[in-house]
């Protein structure tokens, strides 16, 4: 049976006019279509060290990742190298060199353990974000390459594979942060593209088909498991959260329960609804707010954001979107507008968590003005420093450069 193609068309407002910085907000006029968030156009101005500007990052930077503290930003390269910049202008401030060969870089931006460190290939570098120079580097095994980070209270997670993975022979290593002394390590059953997740005292990892495995921290010792029942394709994870969806490669008609697990125990929890189409990828707010894009299995490049408050078990809000990178940043969820609109398209947006695209007020929807970074050519992809910064930084990844925004 052929699924359903979404439709596209306007999804958002036609702006009138452009606000200045502190100025009035520009009126909002009426879309077409019903689902698509009533949105203010709002220059804010910022107080504070962040700043907004634009800087260019080399191939090897925009080929790889960015990740920003409430201090500075700073990106891991696919050559294994770490480069910090300014919150001020974006300007280099530090550099630590690599000279390995990768197609992606893993980035861990850790401010508590003031450390930045990439997986690139099957090394793992470690820089001091105070000072910029290099803290430690380790080196796997040839034929063996990292494939996700995670930190907490001291310690870096590194999750390692044959590479190519084939499925079997995922190590989880644990290493000091301040400079990189073996804790522990165990063999995990892990599935490609699954995230590693540590909070709480636990370190938990998925295999991509039913099971869940929690783990603790300071030994690595198994803690729980997931009951063998609960398929588990796909683990969402953000704030205290853990969420098990369909897989976003699968291209079938009928997709698993979204089932949220306990991470005591992990069980499952009661759960707002299941997903009607292909659960893609989703972030999942401090509060309990998972955003999710749901989208046809055959086709992706249109559907819908839904909106479930986990702790409340319901649904909060749905709007049509085409798929874009997404974050959650000052209690609302920040996106960028449907690449099919032309009257709104390249710009980001942001909706209230709570309210949802028809919020009112403060809670009203929000969208910068269109700039080069934020087209859909350029690939882009947020960067949501850490703390109060009231910015938000975009990486455009075609012709590679860092814009740093007000967040709208």
């Amino acid at each position: 049976m052929k699924r359903r193609i979404v439709a596209v068309g306007a999804a958002l407002l036609v702006l009138v006019g452009c606000a200045s910085a502190g100025g009035p907000k520009s009126p909002a006029v009426s879309s077409s279509r019903a689902s698509g968030p009533t949105v203010e156009t709002t220059s804010m101005s910022v107080s504070g060290p962040w700043r907004a500007w634009t800087a260019s990052v080399t191939r090897p930077e925009a080929h790889g990742s960015c990740g920003a503290t409430a201090h500075q930003v700073v990106c891991a390269t696919t050559t294994g190298a770490l480069v910090g910049r300014s919150r001020a202008d974006g300007r280099v401030t530090w550099t630590v060199p690599g000279h390995d060969h990768g197609k992606s870089a893993e980035l861990l931006v850790d401010a508590a353990d003031e450390r930045a460190v990439t997986g690139v290939a099957g090394r793992l570098r470690a820089a001091n974000l105070r000072t910029g120079t290099q803290a430690w580097t380790r080196r796997l095994p040839t034929g063996r390459a990292y494939f996700a980070l995670a930190a907490t209270d001291g310690v870096v997670y590194a999750l390692h594979a044959p590479d190519p993975f084939i499925g079997t022979g995922a190590v989880l290593d644990a290493v000091r942060a301040s400079d990189g002394t073996p804790l522990w390590h165990r063999n995990v059953t892990w599935s490609t593209g699954e995230p590693l997740a540590v909070f709480r005292g636990r370190v938990y990892t998925a295999d991509g088909v039913t099971r869940v495995t929690a783990r603790d921290a300071r030994t690595g010792a198994t803690v729980a498991r997931s009951p063998a029942g609960v398929e588990c394709p796909h683990l969402v994870t953000g704030g205290h959260y853990l969420v098990c969806t369909g897989s976003p490669f699968s291209a079938e008609d009928v997709f698993p329960p979204m089932r949220r697990l306990d991470p005591a125990t992990l069980k499952p929890l009661p759960t707002p609804r299941n997903t009607i189409n292909k659960p893609v990828h989703g972030v999942i707010s401090d509060d309990g707010v998972l955003v999710l894009y749901e989208a046809g299995a055959e086709d992706t490049s249109a559907g819908d954001w839904f909106a479930y408050d986990l702790e409340r078990d319901r649904t909060l809000w749905s709007t049509y979107a085409t798929e874009a990178d997404s974050a959650v940043a000052g209690g609302r969820f920040v996106t960028f507008t449907p690449v099919n609109d032309r009257a709104t398209r390249g710009r980001v947006l942001t909706i209230d968590l709570h309210a949802g695209p028809h919020g009112a007020g403060s809670a009203a929807p929000r969208m910068s003005p269109p700039y080069a970074q934020t087209r859909d050519g350029e690939h882009p992809v947020l960067v949501v420093p850490t703390g109060d910064t009231g910015h938000v930084v975009v990486m455009a990844r075609t012709h590679g450069s860092l814009r740093s925004l007000p967040l709208p």
